[in-house]
């Protein structure tokens, strides 16, 4: 009884898996393939317009921070400058 059993299930499964293939295999399922693989391709020029648009703002966002950052060390700078001035201009005057 066990050994019919086993023995119907795999034949079962063998004519399920032959019927998959032939149905995988089809001119229909090729159809699908393409209209799936080229909504990918779609998908996938989609996002790297998104990503070349997100790396060039990374540029723009990184030139734009060194700007403020030379700005304000150049302000620091001149602040040290004014202040070693303010000083030398104490010492002289006591």
């Amino acid at each position: 009884m066990v050994d019919m059993k086993k023995i119907a299930l795999f034949a079962a499964g063998t004519l399920f898996g032959s019927a998959g293939f032939k149905l995988l295999s089809s001119s229909d399922a090729k159809k699908v393939y393409t209209q799936t693989t080229a909504a990918v391709l779609r998908m996938k020029d989609c996002t790297m317009e998104t990503v070349s648009k997100v790396q060039e703002q990374a540029g723009d966002i990184l030139e734009d921070a060194k700007a403020i950052n030379e700005a304000r060390a150049a302000k620091a700078e001149a602040e040290v400058i004014e202040d070693t001035a303010e000083a030398a201009a104490a010492e002289t005057n006591e």
